[in-house]
């Protein structure tokens, strides 16, 4: 699947959003991805998954045991991709504002797990996500996103692949354009700004 096509994908479901949106990473955007509507058609979800699978490496792909994602964006992203790998998909959540393994999830000492986001803008949850498999005795050998919104940015110790990159700027409270600080900023998702 090439970009033009995700981003096909993205507009079919209504899910590329303009306008001036206050972002969980707490940066500003006039554009904004709504995965939770791109991923709610579990066709849909399937293709994409089944896409970004496609792009890991194949040493990569066969080393993976389990799949991890954070809750809750990447709950379903990473399901389908569990499902596309033929592993497990289990998710991280912060009851306390910390990712912790919950609902009977675990991870085995040693296990490799493939790190599932929906989309990455600055890292930071994925960080946070790793630090909490790693607790709990795993090893990530690698992580995925539906979208890179770093603009290419972001890095990672491991090897991270997105199924699009997307350069849209992103900017600080203090850096907001003045076109885009006339209209209020809406907080389309389910996170609190950091």
């Amino acid at each position: 699947m090439n970009e033009d096509e995700v981003l096909s994908e993205f507009r079919a479901a209504g899910a590329l959003l303009e306008g001036h949106f206050l972002l969980s990473s707490g940066r500003h955007s006039a554009h904004y991805l709504q995965c939770a509507r791109v991923l709610m058609n579990p066709d849909r979800a399937g293709r994409l998954a089944v896409a970004l699978a496609a792009q890991l490496p194949r040493d990569l792909r066969s080393k993976i045991d389990k799949v991890v994602s954070p809750a809750m964006g990447g709950i379903i992203i990473g399901h389908e991709m569990g499902r596309a790998l033929q592993v497990d998909a289990i998710f991280v959540e912060r009851p306390t504002g910390t990712f912790e393994l919950r609902r009977g999830f675990d991870i085995e000492p040693g296990e490799k797990v493939l790190m599932v986001e929906d989309v990455v803008t600055t890292g930071l949850s994925s960080r946070e996500a790793i630090k909490a498999v790693e607790d709990a005795g795993g090893k990530v050998i690698g992580i995925c996103s539906l979208v890179d919104r770093s603009g290419g940015e972001v890095e990672f110790e491991i090897p991270y692949h997105a199924l699009v990159s997307l350069s849209f700027p992103t900017y600080a409270p203090d850096e907001v354009p003045e076109e885009l600080a006339k209209t209020p900023a809406i907080k389309p998702g389910s996170r609190k700004p950091a």
